[in-house]
């Protein structure tokens, strides 16, 4: 169960990369984490819920601009698969599987990276514009990682 949940979680990061962590150290913070006594524990605390929820509300609106490049961009991917592998890694920490948190979040990560720009680009033509599409995957992204952080205990 916990794997699944770090898959999960590395498709929300794949999906919105700064909302996964954003969310594992909300949760982490409110205590539905155990991160306490692991290298985790850092993520518990405030500065890193500041820190993650400035850079995704920041990745929110930067993402809305017509400059805004590609997800599957080497260095935007790339981006994804490393927080998709930590988020995950932090929830695999919760229960002493590090490493199989870490790939299960990488995997999860690849999922919701291209299977995300598929749904936005339907979507968005759907609408016929990408801004309905935009905040549809910022609901999905944001609900969704909390979900999972609240699931893990």
């Amino acid at each position: 169960m916990l794997h699944l949940l770090a898959l999960l979680i590395g498709v929300i990061a794949g999906l919105r990369a700064m909302t996964a962590p954003a969310a594992i150290a909300w949760g982490a913070y409110l205590g539905w984490l155990p991160v306490a006594g692991n290298w985790a524990s850092f993520m518990g605390h405030w500065a890193a819920v500041g820190i993650f929820t400035i850079l995704a509300i920041v990745e929110l609106v930067t993402d809305q601009l017509p400059s805004t490049p590609s997800r599957k961009v080497p260095q935007q991917f790339g981006a994804r698969i490393l927080l998709g592998a930590f988020s995950g890694a932090v929830i695999g920490a919760t229960a002493g599987s590090t490493i199989g948190g870490l790939i299960a979040g990488a995997i999860g990560a690849v999922i919701g990276t291209y299977g995300g720009a598929e749904a936005r680009g339907r979507l968005a033509a759907a609408f016929g514009k990408d801004l309905p599409a935009a905040l549809i995957e910022d609901a999905v992204a944001i609900i969704g990682g909390l979900l999972i952080v609240a699931a893990v205990v």
